[in-house]
């Protein structure tokens, strides 16, 4: 499970931002630096989603605080920590699912409903976000791949031509694992894309499956 969790996780990165970028005019639900630049061409263009962008950053930021402060407490308390945090993630993505189906489509991202269910799903994918870091510290980020993409290509060049000194077996290692990082999270893009091009705001309930089984299988490491 030790592979199989993460891909899942990278799965759902990639779906829940694609969705939700799709359905709340570019909103990015787990993409922080995504929603400074569409923040900046929706001021420029005088498009909607200003509100629920310049609102997403405190958000996430206070999500992941308090997924951090939950985690210490239900470790001192000898809880699962792991699962209960994932399965909390899970109830966000199924309240941003209903909400998503009940509320949508939102040709106004800045309406209140469409606020109340962005803000479902940033905390759902901000949770995953603390869950990665605290959790599965050795595993590349699942929501964010500019960097996993540099440094495969690094490695990929390493092991073509290593230097002198170089852990071949380490790079490899590493290199594995961002590529399947880039690949769990690229599928989670693209049936996104697919799924919401044919039943819209539905789509939602794969990344909640997803989740449950992230929650199910769990193992820390």
């Amino acid at each position: 499970m030790r592979k199989l969790v993460p891909g899942l996780l990278s799965f759902n990165g990639g779906f829940v931002d694609t969705a939700g970028f799709l359905g709340l005019q570019g909103l990015f639900t787990a993409h922080v630096t995504g929603n400074f630049v569409t923040l900046a061409a929706a001021l420029v263009l005088g498009t909607h989603g200003v509100v629920a962008k310049l609102i997403a950053l405190p958000e996430f930021i206070l999500v992941v605080a308090l997924a951090r402060l939950a985690g210490a407490a239900l470790r001192r308390s000898k809880a699962d920590a792991l699962r209960t945090l994932l399965v909390a993630k899970v109830l966000f993505l199924l309240a941003f699912f209903g909400l998503a189906v009940t509320f949508g489509p939102f040709p106004d991202s800045d309406a209140p409903a469409a606020l109340l269910t962005g803000f479902a799903g940033i905390a759902g994918m901000a949770i995953q976000n603390a869950v990665q870091r605290v959790h599965y510290p050795a595993i590349p980020p699942t929501t964010l791949m500019t960097g996993n993409t540099t440094q495969a290509v690094l490695d990929a060049v390493d092991l073509m031509r290593p230097e002198p000194g170089t852990d071949v077996v380490a790079v490899r290692a590493r290199f594995a694992r961002m590529f399947r990082g880039i690949v769990w999270f690229a599928a989670g893009c693209a049936v996104a894309a697919l799924l919401y091009a044919f039943v819209g705001f539905w789509c939602l309930a794969l990344p909640v499956v997803v989740g449950i089984a992230t929650a199910v299988l769990r193992d820390p490491g």
